[in-house]
């Protein structure tokens, strides 16, 4: 008792002082104080979800290393790609590792800066599914795709200061509430299919999958050195011998999802350990350092333990003679920019649902400016480290569940990211098939989205199910999304032009269920401060609104407002309540 009395009197002292009143802790005094937000339960809510996010430092930096980096590939006739090429595959080694502390380093100041500016209990770090279009679209597996990693970097880093001036004026807000509802949902569950392929490969899974002639995939799971030199596949009577599969299966999948199941924090990063540590002996038949000059080299590395890994190859290696890659620097350039769109933005308006900041009439959420600004400069300080585009985590959902409401909660996160750093050198001998099943598991759980696809009207249906089905079939984000907005367009504008040019005559009987779509977004175009400065407000970058609760107090005092505005004969304006129920895995 006289331990929770001390918390309770810390969490108390806390809130009245400068601090609490910055975040607008409950018992601060502030007129947006949020109601349930105490100084130790932020606290236990940042580490949750950095337990949660903790995978996407081993994730992102074995994708990433996928593209040799700045390598350089002196490939011989036989092996052009210089996947066997001892001098080619150290450098990768190296780069790894470079991409390791880069992660960290950079998921720790975004998710800070997050929550000491905006306030949100939302944390940052490089997106999963865009990491994946960087790897093995853009660049490509040992830099085969058409853009080099410093040509791809420069995009990223110009994006970001695109972003900073979309969010300065309000355009992304405005730019993510106008884009078709079904193809918002479509994009989630699309990239969570392609993540679940990734999965399912050798490069950056289990290797329960490999390409094919006569068919586009099949059945694997034998072990690397049993693959065909030729055909890339399995021999029949070794597939699904590969111990490494089942082990990747059984502890990093089917023990995870049970940690899951009863909501024990930290079973993502626990079942990756699990797994990790089974492969770290070098004497096992599913070591992760076997007897080469390459596994030679990432033990040594890995006894390290605790180390600051110095960025040597991936710091500021940008490209900015593009006058070579013009279109394709463009395109890459495009995607980025759309894809993180989509990405950031559904994830940040989730998590604010979900942490009831939303403004149920501009459809925004508090801080959303300064939230998105964030990002953005974040993506382009990431591009400098090495990384792709940072973005809001669906994870920070774990924390918001602990009780998160402030940005309390992501400045512990960064904190625990920046404590990562040094131990670099376990983060970065965490084997593929420890992250494989971790990549299908995130998939899942992007499936949610599914269910809320306009299934009634085809031309919502059929654009998100061209858009959810190429994503994976092309392994290609950006050809998902445009098959599905080009084929989103034509539909509807067909539709459109029929119904006029027969004056309202000929439409399809249940266009009554297609969902509401309009240029126009209720608060405009413009953000809040830029709509007080034209008012001539001298405050302007003040927002004044009223206090932030949960959703059940805010229900509960609307209907104590009603009831006395009843008893005394006025009628009080009715709010729509904030949702925020969802359930995150």
């Amino acid at each position: 008792m006289a331990g929770m009395g001390w918390v309770h009197g810390t969490n108390t002292r806390i809130a009245k002082s400068p601090v609490g009143r910055w975040f607008k802790l409950e018992g601060s005094g502030h007129p947006k104080e949020r109601k349930g937000s105490f100084f130790f339960t932020e606290l236990r809510a940042g580490i949750a979800a950095f337990f949660a996010m903790a995978y996407i430092i081993a994730v992102n930096s074995r994708i990433v290393a996928d593209t040799g980096g700045t390598c350089i590939c002196n490939g011989s006739p036989d092996d052009l790609t210089c996947a066997a090429n001892e001098e080619y595959l150290l450098c990768a080694a190296e780069i790894k590792r470079d991409l390791v502390t880069a992660t960290a380093a950079i998921s720790a100041l975004t998710s800070f800066a997050m929550g000491l500016f905006a306030n949100l209990p939302v944390s940052l770090a490089p997106g999963m599914g865009l990491n994946a279009y960087f790897a093995y679209t853009v660049v490509g597996i040992r830099g085969t795709g058409s853009v080099p990693y410093s040509v791809a970097l420069t995009a990223i880093f110009v994006e970001g200061w695109v972003f900073f001036a979309l969010a300065l004026f309000g355009m992304r807000q405005w730019l993510a509430r106008a884009i078709p509802r079904s193809i918002k949902l479509a994009t989630s569950v699309g990239i969570g299919l392609f993540l679940t392929l990734i999965g399912f490969t050798y490069s950056e899974g289990i290797g329960l999958l490999t390409g094919a002639q006569d068919t586009p995939l099949v059945l694997a799971g034998c072990t690397s050195d049993l693959l065909d030199p030729v055909t890339g596949l399995c021999p029949d009577g070794a597939k699904m011998r590969n111990p490494a599969l089942w082990i990747g299966i059984f502890c990093g999948g089917v023990l995870t999802v049970l940690l899951m199941m009863y909501r024990v924090k930290g079973a993502i990063i626990a079942g990756i350990l699990l797994v990790s540590i089974i492969s770290w002996p070098r004497t096992t038949a599913v070591t992760y350092f076997p007897y080469t000059t390459v596994g030679d080299d990432a033990f040594d590395f890995f006894r390290k333990v605790v180390d600051f890994h110095k960025i040597g190859k991936t710091l500021a290696v940008q490209q900015w003679d593009i006058s070579e890659y013009g279109g394709q620097f463009g395109l890459a350039f495009i995607t980025f920019l759309y894809v993180d769109i989509l990405d950031c933005t559904g994830t940040l308006y989730s998590m604010a649902r979900f942490a009831n900041v939303m403004d149920p009439v501009t459809e925004d959420f508090e801080g959303s400016t300064v939230a998105y600004m964030v990002d953005a400069i974040g993506i382009s300080i990431g591009s400098l480290m090495g990384c792709p585009p940072v973005t809001a985590f669906v994870e920070s959902g774990a924390g918001i569940s602990e009780g998160g409401k402030t940005g309390l909660t992501s400045m512990t996160t960064g904190i625990c990211f920046f404590i990562s750093i040094f131990f670099a050198p376990i983060f970065a001998s965490i084997p593929p098939w420890a992250t494989g099943c971790v990549l299908v598991l995130v998939g899942s759980m992007m499936m949610q989205a599914v269910t809320e696809i306009n299934w009634r009207y085809l031309g919502d249906a059929v654009p998100a199910f061209v858009t959810i089905a190429a994503m994976p079939f092309t392994y290609s984000i950006a050809d998902g999304l445009i098959a599905g907005i080009c084929l989103y367009i034509t539909l509807n504008t067909s539709v459109w032009l029929i119904e006029k040019a027969s004056g309202g005559r000929i439409v399809p009987p249940n266009k009554a269920q297609k969902d509401h779509w309009t240029w126009k977004v209720k608060g405009g175009v413009l953000p809040p401060w830029m709509m007080r400065l034209a008012r001539g407000k001298k405050d302007f970058w003040r927002d004044p609104s009223t206090v932030t609760d949960s959703a059940s107090d805010t229900l509960g005092e609307e209907k104590t407002a009603n009831r006395k505005s009843r008893e005394s004969g006025r009628e009080t304006p009715k709010t729509v309540p904030i949702q925020t129920q969802e359930k995150l895995a």
